[in-house]
């Protein structure tokens, strides 16, 4: 199928991202962003896990505006817009850095709309966060790795076992937790506050996200609480896969957009040699090559978008080439914008370091760049 004009990007979703970038430039300025999560001393996220800081009536704002049910179809209460107006507005929350569960909550979306759960869908429309769990502490990517089984019990079912990785754990209201049982892999909504249900926090050095280790011991779910039965959660999940990247990979982009154009603006004011330092070509150079490396993610992540919505049986394919050339992206301009910085760029004190650490972070969440390079290679 040929590719759609503009990837499909037209007045709305254009609209959709002046909005968000106009918001977010408002309301989560990087001097605001460094108070809520880097406070003044780096000493307490060096010994310990990071409190899960977040503004959360900037969330009941985002909620206001319809960004948690952007993507749920408007018969289940949400704003019904294409998977490319999705990846405009993670990329702008990646631009920003904001430490909310928003993105987290996009990415579960995709997986409650593959499975059809309109119950579930008009519940994070409403504004509840939605975090998935589906891996296990290998970090595997093949579903039936999951870390948890389900036993059927009359109607319900009872989940033990742990799911890893699971992201923005502190700040979401519902799991989607995929287990094993007799009949294959399902899927199950598990409410936050779930008797049973125990969330251990990781340490880890992104500042903007939370991480953790769900446990559940005996957590009982009800009939319907189930998104996908035993033997048919393997199918949703691949049926998500594509629109899963393609989030993750615009938020990438985002996020190394503002690296290029802070160093970019840094290389204009710095001066050395009675020159700013963007005259001399072992900067400007790799700026360039900055700027080059995001326009090309950036356009492989909005393929992708469009073929998820236009083209699905391609989608997988573009999506994979999306994220694994943003996971580049984001680790040849975070290392660029710290050496580019100088002196200054390793610092606490320098702002780099919240983007660099966050561009770590998603680099490798569900795959970096060599992981993806070689499913595509399996392709061919």
């Amino acid at each position: 199928m040929a590719q759609v004009k503009d990837f499909g990007i037209g007045p709305d979703e254009t609209m959709v991202r002046d909005t968000a970038r106009s918001f977010l430039a408002e309301h989560t300025p990087v001097d605001k962003l460094r108070k809520l999560v880097a406070l003044d001393h780096h000493e307490a996220y060096e010994s310990a896990v990071q409190p899960a800081q977040w503004d959360e009536a900037l969330w009941g704002k985002m909620v206001e505006l319809g960004w948690t049910g952007l993507g749920v179809p408007e018969a289940h209460g949400g704003v019904g817009m294409k998977t490319v107006a999705v990846a405009l507005l993670a990329e702008e929350l990646g631009r920003a850095a904001v430490p909310s569960p928003l993105t987290t909550t996009l990415i579960a979306t995709a997986v409650l709309k593959a499975a059809d759960a309109g119950k579930w869908l008009a519940r994070v429309a409403e504004g509840t966060g939605a975090s998935l769990a589906t891996m296990s502490e290998t970090a595997s990517l093949r579903w039936e790795d999951t870390g948890v089984t389900a036993t059927k019990s009359g109607k319900d079912f009872t989940l033990r076992g742990a799911a890893s990785f699971v992201q923005d754990a502190r700040k979401v209201g519902l799991f989607l937790v995929s287990a094993n049982g007799a009949d294959g892999l399902g899927i199950f909504a598990v409410p936050g506050d779930a008797p049973g249900l125990k969330i251990r926090p990781d340490q880890i050095v992104d500042l903007t996200h939370d991480q953790a280790t769900i446990e559940l011991d005996g957590v009982t779910v009800p009939a319907d609480a189930v998104i996908a039965a035993p033997g048919k959660g393997a199918a949703v999940l691949d049926a998500a896969l594509s629109a899963i990247l393609t989030i993750v990979a615009a938020d990438l982009c985002g996020a190394a957009e503002w690296q290029l154009q802070t160093t970019a603006e840094y290389a204009r004011v710095r001066s050395q040699f009675g020159r700013p330092i963007g005259f001399f070509q072992a900067v400007k150079h790799p700026i360039v090559n900055m700027m080059c490396a995001v326009d090309r993610a950036r356009s492989l992540t909005y393929a992708a978008a469009a073929a998820v919505d236009n083209d699905p049986k391609d989608a997988l394919r573009l999506a994979r080439m999306a994220k694994a050339a943003a996971s580049d992206t984001a680790a040849f301009c975070a290392d660029r914008s710290v050496q580019l910085h100088g002196g200054i760029g390793f610092t606490w004190e320098c702002d780099v370091h919240l983007y660099f650490k966050r561009q770590k972070h998603h680099q490798l969440l569900w795959g970096d760049g060599p992981y993806h390079r070689a499913r595509l290679a399996e392709t061919f």
